[in-house]
Protein backbone atom coordinates (compact mmCIF):
# COMPACT_ATOMS: atom_id res chain seq x y z
CA UNK A 1 0.00 0.00 0.00
CA UNK A 2 1.18 3.24 -1.04
CA UNK A 3 1.06 6.09 1.77
CA UNK A 4 1.59 9.78 -0.41
CA UNK A 5 2.95 12.51 1.07
CA UNK A 6 0.54 15.71 1.51
CA UNK A 7 2.80 17.82 3.00
CA UNK A 8 5.27 17.15 0.39
CA UNK A 9 2.52 17.29 -2.41
CA UNK A 10 1.88 21.27 -0.47
CA UNK A 11 5.64 22.13 -1.72
CA UNK A 12 5.55 20.60 -5.27
CA UNK A 13 1.85 20.12 -6.46
CA UNK A 14 3.03 17.12 -9.32
CA UNK A 15 6.12 15.77 -8.79
CA UNK A 16 6.31 15.17 -5.18
CA UNK A 17 2.66 13.67 -4.81
CA UNK A 18 3.96 10.55 -7.47
CA UNK A 19 5.22 7.67 -5.76
CA UNK A 20 8.00 5.86 -7.94
CA UNK A 21 6.68 4.29 -11.34
CA UNK A 22 6.14 0.80 -11.10
CA UNK A 23 6.15 -2.17 -13.88
CA UNK A 24 2.44 -3.74 -14.76
CA UNK A 25 4.14 -7.09 -14.44
CA UNK A 26 4.63 -6.11 -10.53
CA UNK A 27 1.10 -5.61 -9.97
CA UNK A 28 -1.26 -2.49 -9.40
CA UNK A 29 -0.04 0.40 -7.23
CA UNK A 30 -2.49 0.09 -4.49
CA UNK A 31 -3.81 3.61 -2.48
CA UNK A 32 -5.21 3.94 0.45
CA UNK A 33 -7.80 7.25 0.11
CA UNK A 34 -8.58 6.76 4.10
CA UNK A 35 -7.21 10.24 4.87
CA UNK A 36 -5.23 11.67 1.97
CA UNK A 37 -6.27 14.43 0.00
CA UNK A 38 -7.85 13.63 -3.60
CA UNK A 39 -5.49 16.20 -4.79
CA UNK A 40 -2.85 14.25 -4.17
CA UNK A 41 -3.92 10.59 -5.07
CA UNK A 42 -4.59 12.22 -8.80
CA UNK A 43 -1.46 13.69 -9.05
CA UNK A 44 0.18 10.11 -8.81
CA UNK A 45 -2.16 9.18 -11.18
CA UNK A 46 -1.72 11.83 -14.08
CA UNK A 47 2.05 11.72 -13.65
CA UNK A 48 1.88 7.67 -14.27
CA UNK A 49 3.91 5.78 -16.83
CA UNK A 50 1.72 4.19 -19.48
CA UNK A 51 1.30 0.42 -18.90
CA UNK A 52 1.10 1.06 -15.15
CA UNK A 53 -1.98 -0.53 -12.86
CA UNK A 54 -3.33 1.41 -9.77
CA UNK A 55 -5.93 0.71 -7.27
CA UNK A 56 -7.67 2.76 -5.12
CA UNK A 57 -9.31 1.28 -2.22
CA UNK A 58 -11.80 3.66 0.69
CA UNK A 59 -13.13 5.83 -1.67
CA UNK A 60 -15.97 6.50 0.58
CA UNK A 61 -17.76 9.13 -2.01
CA UNK A 62 -15.34 11.49 -2.52
CA UNK A 63 -15.66 13.64 -5.05
CA UNK A 64 -12.92 14.13 -8.11
CA UNK A 65 -11.31 10.92 -7.92
CA UNK A 66 -9.21 9.84 -10.55
CA UNK A 67 -9.99 13.08 -13.04
CA UNK A 68 -7.23 14.43 -15.69
CA UNK A 69 -5.75 10.83 -16.41
CA UNK A 70 -3.56 11.51 -19.54
CA UNK A 71 -1.90 8.34 -20.42
CA UNK A 72 -2.70 4.60 -20.80
CA UNK A 73 -2.78 3.05 -17.20
CA UNK A 74 -5.81 0.81 -15.86
CA UNK A 75 -6.85 2.22 -12.64
CA UNK A 76 -9.56 0.46 -10.22
CA UNK A 77 -11.60 1.87 -7.79
CA UNK A 78 -12.71 0.15 -5.07
CA UNK A 79 -15.85 1.56 -3.61
CA UNK A 80 -18.66 4.43 -4.00
CA UNK A 81 -17.61 7.76 -5.68
CA UNK A 82 -18.68 11.43 -5.54
CA UNK A 83 -19.08 14.23 -8.50
CA UNK A 84 -17.27 14.22 -11.34
CA UNK A 85 -15.01 10.78 -11.42
CA UNK A 86 -13.27 10.08 -14.10
CA UNK A 87 -13.85 13.66 -15.28
CA UNK A 88 -11.42 14.73 -18.54
CA UNK A 89 -10.34 11.15 -19.04
CA UNK A 90 -7.81 9.93 -21.91
CA UNK A 91 -6.47 6.92 -22.83
CA UNK A 92 -7.05 5.06 -19.63
CA UNK A 93 -9.09 2.33 -18.31
CA UNK A 94 -11.11 3.27 -15.09
CA UNK A 95 -13.09 0.99 -13.52
CA UNK A 96 -15.17 1.96 -10.05
CA UNK A 97 -16.36 -0.88 -8.16
CA UNK A 98 -19.55 0.84 -7.38
CA UNK A 99 -22.08 3.66 -7.45
CA UNK A 100 -20.90 7.56 -9.20
CA UNK A 101 -22.19 10.46 -8.16
CA UNK A 102 -22.95 13.20 -10.96
CA UNK A 103 -20.53 14.04 -14.02
CA UNK A 104 -18.92 10.72 -14.01
CA UNK A 105 -16.41 10.77 -17.01
CA UNK A 106 -17.70 14.46 -17.76
CA UNK A 107 -16.22 15.31 -20.91
CA UNK A 108 -13.82 12.15 -21.47
CA UNK A 109 -11.82 12.07 -24.65
CA UNK A 110 -10.85 8.46 -25.27
CA UNK A 111 -10.26 5.69 -23.41
CA UNK A 112 -13.21 3.73 -21.12
CA UNK A 113 -14.98 4.43 -17.80
CA UNK A 114 -16.37 1.56 -16.20
CA UNK A 115 -18.99 1.65 -13.29
CA UNK A 116 -20.12 -1.47 -12.30
CA UNK A 117 -23.28 0.35 -10.51
CA UNK A 118 -25.18 3.25 -11.01
CA UNK A 119 -24.55 6.65 -12.15
CA UNK A 120 -26.29 9.76 -10.88
CA UNK A 121 -27.13 12.87 -13.20
CA UNK A 122 -25.13 13.94 -16.27
CA UNK A 123 -22.87 11.14 -16.64
CA UNK A 124 -20.28 11.62 -19.55
CA UNK A 125 -21.69 15.35 -20.39
CA UNK A 126 -20.20 17.01 -23.22
CA UNK A 127 -17.79 13.67 -23.95
CA UNK A 128 -15.92 13.51 -27.56
CA UNK A 129 -14.56 10.07 -27.50
CA UNK A 130 -14.38 6.97 -25.58
CA UNK A 131 -16.17 4.71 -24.18
CA UNK A 132 -18.45 5.15 -20.97
CA UNK A 133 -20.19 2.04 -19.51
CA UNK A 134 -22.59 2.21 -16.36
CA UNK A 135 -23.86 -1.47 -15.70
CA UNK A 136 -26.73 -0.15 -13.54
CA UNK A 137 -28.81 2.65 -14.04
CA UNK A 138 -28.01 6.50 -15.08
CA UNK A 139 -30.17 9.68 -14.06
CA UNK A 140 -31.50 12.51 -15.84
CA UNK A 141 -29.65 13.81 -18.38
CA UNK A 142 -27.10 10.88 -18.93
CA UNK A 143 -24.85 12.42 -21.92
CA UNK A 144 -26.21 15.42 -22.38
CA UNK A 145 -24.51 17.74 -25.11
CA UNK A 146 -22.48 14.83 -25.87
CA UNK A 147 -20.21 14.94 -28.64
CA UNK A 148 -18.55 11.58 -29.78
CA UNK A 149 -18.21 9.77 -26.86
CA UNK A 150 -20.55 6.62 -27.21
CA UNK A 151 -22.41 5.03 -23.80
CA UNK A 152 -23.91 2.11 -22.57
CA UNK A 153 -25.91 1.81 -20.06
CA UNK A 154 -27.11 -1.51 -18.72
CA UNK A 155 -30.30 -0.06 -17.01
CA UNK A 156 -32.49 2.89 -17.49
CA UNK A 157 -31.86 6.16 -17.98
CA UNK A 158 -33.49 9.37 -16.58
CA UNK A 159 -35.43 12.38 -17.97
CA UNK A 160 -33.25 14.77 -20.64
CA UNK A 161 -30.79 12.61 -21.51
CA UNK A 162 -28.54 12.81 -24.79
CA UNK A 163 -30.15 16.81 -24.47
CA UNK A 164 -28.36 18.70 -27.36
CA UNK A 165 -26.44 15.77 -28.91
CA UNK A 166 -24.50 16.35 -31.29
CA UNK A 167 -22.16 12.93 -32.09
CA UNK A 168 -21.64 9.58 -30.54
CA UNK A 169 -24.17 6.45 -29.76
CA UNK A 170 -26.08 5.98 -26.87
CA UNK A 171 -27.13 2.75 -25.71
CA UNK A 172 -29.97 2.03 -23.49
CA UNK A 173 -30.31 -1.54 -21.88
CA UNK A 174 -33.39 -0.71 -19.78
CA UNK A 175 -35.95 2.03 -20.42
CA UNK A 176 -35.69 5.76 -20.70
CA UNK A 177 -37.21 8.86 -19.68
CA UNK A 178 -38.86 11.92 -20.51
CA UNK A 179 -37.85 14.11 -23.26
CA UNK A 180 -35.38 11.43 -24.33
CA UNK A 181 -32.85 13.33 -26.91
CA UNK A 182 -34.70 17.01 -26.67
CA UNK A 183 -32.07 18.86 -29.48
CA UNK A 184 -30.73 16.07 -30.65
CA UNK A 185 -28.11 16.63 -33.57
CA UNK A 186 -26.39 13.48 -34.78
CA UNK A 187 -26.32 11.20 -32.06
CA UNK A 188 -27.52 7.87 -32.64
CA UNK A 189 -29.66 6.47 -29.34
CA UNK A 190 -30.47 2.84 -29.12
CA UNK A 191 -33.06 1.64 -26.45
CA UNK A 192 -34.33 -1.91 -26.23
CA UNK A 193 -37.40 -0.81 -23.25
CA UNK A 194 -39.85 1.80 -23.39
CA UNK A 195 -39.07 5.51 -23.75
CA UNK A 196 -41.15 7.66 -21.67
CA UNK A 197 -41.47 10.36 -24.27
CA UNK A 198 -39.27 12.29 -27.34
CA UNK A 199 -38.24 15.44 -26.88
CA UNK A 200 -38.34 18.14 -29.40
CA UNK A 201 -36.91 17.43 -32.95
CA UNK A 202 -36.15 13.52 -31.99
CA UNK A 203 -38.06 10.76 -33.69
CA UNK A 204 -38.31 6.78 -34.43
CA UNK A 205 -35.94 6.14 -37.04
CA UNK A 206 -35.57 2.54 -38.68
CA UNK A 207 -32.94 -0.17 -37.34
CA UNK A 208 -30.91 -1.09 -41.06
CA UNK A 209 -28.16 -3.73 -40.63
CA UNK A 210 -25.10 -1.24 -40.15
CA UNK A 211 -26.89 -0.14 -37.37
CA UNK A 212 -27.62 -3.83 -35.86
CA UNK A 213 -23.71 -3.73 -36.92
CA UNK A 214 -22.71 -1.01 -34.81
CA UNK A 215 -25.06 -1.59 -32.12
CA UNK A 216 -23.53 -5.46 -31.85
CA UNK A 217 -20.30 -3.74 -31.26
CA UNK A 218 -21.30 -1.61 -28.64
CA UNK A 219 -22.54 -4.47 -26.66
CA UNK A 220 -19.62 -6.90 -26.90
CA UNK A 221 -17.63 -4.04 -26.47
CA UNK A 222 -19.77 -3.08 -22.77
CA UNK A 223 -19.53 -7.26 -22.11
CA UNK A 224 -23.43 -7.20 -22.83
CA UNK A 225 -25.14 -9.83 -24.65
CA UNK A 226 -28.42 -8.54 -25.50
CA UNK A 227 -29.67 -9.17 -29.05
CA UNK A 228 -29.42 -5.69 -30.83
CA UNK A 229 -32.72 -6.73 -32.95
CA UNK A 230 -34.55 -6.55 -29.88
CA UNK A 231 -33.76 -2.15 -29.43
CA UNK A 232 -34.98 0.17 -31.49
CA UNK A 233 -33.02 3.70 -32.51
CA UNK A 234 -33.93 7.29 -32.21
CA UNK A 235 -32.29 10.48 -33.81
CA UNK A 236 -32.92 13.77 -35.07
CA UNK A 237 -35.59 14.36 -37.51
CA UNK A 238 -33.57 17.47 -38.76
CA UNK A 239 -36.56 20.13 -38.44
CA UNK A 240 -34.04 22.35 -36.16
CA UNK A 241 -31.33 23.09 -38.16
CA UNK A 242 -32.74 25.95 -39.86
CA UNK A 243 -35.10 28.79 -38.92
CA UNK A 244 -38.53 28.50 -39.50
CA UNK A 245 -40.76 31.58 -39.29
CA UNK A 246 -43.62 29.56 -37.63
CA UNK A 247 -41.55 29.02 -34.41
CA UNK A 248 -41.26 32.91 -34.08
CA UNK A 249 -43.08 35.26 -31.37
Amino acid sequence: MVTLDSTQYAAAPVAAAAPAPVSAASGPTAIDLAGQHVRVVNAAVQAAEDGTRWSIQHPAGKHNVAVGINSAIDVTIDGHVGYYAAGMHQRGTVTINGNAGVGLAENIMSGTVHVTGDASQSAAATGHGGLVVIDGNAGARCGISMKGVDIVVGGSIGHMSAFMAQAGRLVVCGDAGEALGDSIYETRIYVQGTVESLGADCIEKPMRDEHLAELAELLLAAGRDDDPAAFKRYGSARKLYHFNVDNAY
